[in-house]
């Protein structure tokens, strides 16, 4: 599992409609509470805030690491989005990328 850490830019997994945020919209970690819930920022083109929101790890995946600027392999997102699914899913999943081989 990769941790989050402070300005990582993370992707959410669910749609938050209260705060007019869709899947895959692109966050920065601006606060780690250290309880597994994560401030995230999420602002516009031009830089603007448009929705901070307290998170617990289990709504994002981590895609680039502040730390060394280094964006996430294709491997590592999927690997960080297998792990949030239960074991049944993760099977499906393996189902699947067996069937691809066909």
């Amino acid at each position: 599992m990769i941790k989050p850490e402070l300005f990582d830019l993370v992707e959410l997994l669910v749609d938050l409609p209260e705060h007019n945020l869709m899947m895959g919209e692109q966050g920065t970690i601006v606060e780690d509470y250290n309880d597994g819930c994560y401030e995230i920022e999420f602002s516009n083109d031009l830089g603007e805030t448009i929705a901070l929101c307290s998170l617990p790890m289990q709504q994002f995946i981590v895609i680039w690491k502040a730390q060394n600027k280094t964006w996430l392999s294709l491997t590592e997102k999927l690997t960080a989005l297998i792990d949030k699914l239960p074991k049944e899913k993760q099977q499906k999943v393996l189902d699947f990328t067996r069937f691809l081989y066909q």
